[in-house]
């Protein structure tokens, strides 16, 4: 459904506290697919980020203070008034400045594949990618192997093709990739605000993520004072589709132990 040709969402409604989902850069609401299919009892929103599958973008430059809006805006226009919040890469970066500023809405936090605390080097391999898509230069395989296991890809051809079709984009849809991404290469971490975060966090990572590194998770729990860290064998960056069980299961447990 559509709110506004701003907010494209899907909300799966069994009258409990639902769980909401927020993507990644350059994917859409259709990335917790495998979540959506475990989680069959309990309430699900997922949705398409502004400039994201359905939900429109226009304006020149995004920030995060947009992203936190919509999901407000969001959930307000619902009725939802208290959930358990998952983010996902750049969804995690909105989750945690959406907790930051609404805590009182959400029952838990859980956060995969965060960057934080990256260095300069860290930085920079993301702001060439940027440059690269700037230049209309293919990165959609070099993402692909960044996000999933050479072994994953080879045995999970139909997957592959699905992720490509995703991310080759037509020319409006690539403008607002490169608008988030931008943010996402040069976002600053609110270490302050992060510290100041109250409600219970999961934060996991694929032991073999190159971007979203365990190291970068394990310091943010230790800024989260509420929150436990776990980590995924094998996992590279979607590690919530490539070992989706895993990933499911963990949650599950953290959910009903809130």
């Amino acid at each position: 459904m559509s709110l506004n040709n701003q907010n494209y969402y899907t909300f799966i409604d069994h009258k409990t506290p639902p769980i909401v989902f927020i993507h990644g850069v350059g994917l859409d609401r259709n990335m917790w697919k495998p979540q959506i299919d475990f989680f069959k009892k309990n309430s699900i929103l997922t949705y398409d980020l502004l400039g994201h599958g359905k939900s429109s973008f226009t304006g020149e430059k995004i920030n995060i203070e947009d992203y936190v809006k919509q999901l407000d805006t969001l959930t307000k226009n619902l009725k939802i008034d208290k959930f358990h919040l998952v983010g996902f890469s750049i969804g995690s970066l909105i989750a945690l400045n959406f907790a930051s500023e609404f805590e009182k809405k959400i029952n838990s936090l859980t956060l995969i594949s965060t960057t934080y605390k990256r260095n300069k080097k860290q930085r920079q391999e993301v702001i060439d990618r940027v440059n690269l898509a700037k230049l209309n230069k293919p990165i959609s395989n070099l993402a692909l192997k960044r996000w999933f296991s050479d072994d994953y890809l080879l045995k999970n051809p139909n997957m592959r093709k699905d992720f490509m079709k995703i991310l080759d984009k037509s020319s409006d849809d690539q403008k607002n990739f490169i608008k988030a991404y931008e943010l996402f290469a040069y976002y600053e971490d609110k270490i302050e605000k992060i510290k100041k975060i109250n409600t219970r966090t999961l934060i996991m990572t694929g032991s073999n993520d190159p971007g979203s590194t365990p190291e970068m998770s394990k310091n943010l729990s230790k800024d989260i004072k509420n929150s436990i860290y776990k980590e995924i064998n094998n996992g590279k960056h979607l590690c919530s589709i490539e070992c989706a069980d895993d990933v499911n299961i963990i949650i599950k447990k953290f959910i009903e132990n809130v």
